[in-house]
């Protein structure tokens, strides 16, 4: 895509929401098109377990407001099914892909899968937007990308992050590097599902791993300082679920929860947060508090709630 070209503005920080909706309709499909074609090429030379070194910023949604010249950014996955603006959010990733290829870093969430955005809003926002045809087209490119995107980051050899944690087929980091992709629910099934749907137990004394009541085949695991002492890690960093500080440490801090997204579903009030990765991988979490909410959070997360009923349904 040509900086000149008017979508550029894709590239700027200063864009807002209601613009990027200007942007997009000028966003010609075969400019869509490139963007999908030169990631293609882009990710075909990752390795599947990203490996990084220091200063890092860690996000679970988008804020981008420091220099991508010599910090490295990492996104922990579900770019689409977060609201209405699905495109511009994973155009605009896709655009700073390549404008800085080796300083934006994209990890797969559990939204980045066919069956999944299908049913939560990508697949019909796709049409709304571009058209029948164009939006379909669009829709499975897109998906046909996110099946080669790289599962986990490992920075310094110390620190491995990942969407949703780890489960029943993975034991050893070197396993995730050595997967042959592109990775679908058809081939990859077990693994997916470990990586990017697992949760952490709710209490620290829990080990081992357990049924996940997201739905049949998923777990929840509390074997995180195992898994750390077999690897030789000292941190896993994962996200995918909403905590109300933003993150939040388990297994005597072994483990941090992500969630960079403030008052998500516009319900929830929660704080989100970022992670810095600095030198001796001091990690540092930086805030971002939300707007005053329009009524009370509920109970329990609407994305949760949600999935669990996708999950049950769907892998019975």
């Amino acid at each position: 895509m040509s900086l000149h070209h008017p979508s550029s503005r894709l590239l700027e920080g200063r864009c807002k929401l209601k613009e990027f909706e200007v942007i997009l309709h000028r966003l010609h499909i075969l400019h869509l098109k490139d963007l999908i074609r030169r990631n293609s090429l882009g990710l075909d030379v990752e390795i599947l377990g990203l490996s990084l070194l220091w200063p890092i910023c860690i996000y679970c949604s988008m804020k981008i407001d420091a220099d991508t010249h010599y910090i490295d950014y990492l996104f922990l996955g579900d770019y689409v099914d977060r609201g209405q603006h699905s495109l511009e959010s994973i155009t605009l990733l896709l655009a700073l892909k390549i404008e800085y290829p080796h300083n934006i870093h994209l990890i797969r969430g559990n939204h980045e899968a066919t069956d999944i955005n299908a049913l939560f809003g990508f697949r019909a926002e796709c049409i709304e937007r571009m058209g029948e045809q164009g939006g379909i087209w669009a829709w499975h490119r897109i998906n046909r990308l996110f099946n080669w995107l790289p599962l986990t980051t490992l920075m310094e050899k110390k620190v491995i992050c990942m969407h949703g944690g780890i489960g029943h087929s993975i034991n050893h980091v070197e396993q995730i590097e050595n997967l042959q992709r592109p990775i679908t629910m058809e081939t990859g099934a077990i693994v997916l599902m470990d990586l990017l749907w697992s949760d952490p137990t709710e209490n620290d004394s829990v080990e081992g791993l357990r049924p996940n009541a997201r739905g049949p085949g998923l777990v929840t695991f509390g074997l995180v300082i195992e898994f750390c002492n077999n690897n030789d890690l000292q941190l896993i960093v994962r996200a995918h679920e909403c905590v109300m500080d933003g993150f939040e440490r388990f297994a005597q801090g072994h483990l941090i929860t992500l969630f960079s997204a403030t008052n998500y579903y516009g319900t929830t009030n929660n704080t989100g947060a970022i992670l810095v990765l600095g030198q001796d991988l001091v990690v540092v979490p930086k805030l971002i508090h939300p707007l005053p909410p329009a009524f009370h959070s509920p109970e329990t997360s609407p994305e949760r709630h949600i999935e669990d009923t996708w999950m049950q349904v769907l892998l019975r």
